[in-house]
């Protein structure tokens, strides 16, 4: 019995820390998502945030592919749900990671158009 349960605290911890670090991601990029207008004064705080963030997304990104092609238990069959799922939640998060690069070119691009006054120099 002492078996089972340290694999079931295994998992809930495993599962706790996922929970923290989508909290964490949350946490950078919610200026990201939030923000209309920009101003110089923070926008470099919102830059780096943001760049974290994403990275933090593209690392899990990679981890879910990686746990999908190529699992660390070869020997036993993996259930479709599992695999499915894998599937799905990679998909999201590639469309998340797009978006977010996509957030961050647009508010570059409006950044810089709201800055240009329209001299030469």
């Amino acid at each position: 019995m002492e078996k089972g349960n340290s694999l079931i605290l295994q998992k809930g911890v495993r599962i706790g820390l996922f929970i923290v670090l989508w909290a964490v991601i949350a946490w950078l990029l919610y200026p990201l998502l939030v923000l209309d207008s920009v101003n110089m004064v923070n926008a470099k705080e919102y830059v780096y945030r943001s760049a974290m963030g994403i990275t933090l997304m593209i690392i899990l990104f990679g981890k879910t592919i990686t746990d999908l092609l190529f699992p660390l238990d070869i020997s036993q069959k993996k259930a479709l749900s599992y695999t499915i799922f894998l599937t799905i939640y990679s998909l999201i998060l590639m469309g998340g990671i797009i978006y977010m690069i996509a957030r961050v070119i647009l508010i570059y691009l409006k950044s810089s158009s709201s800055t240009n006054t329209g001299l030469p120099f």
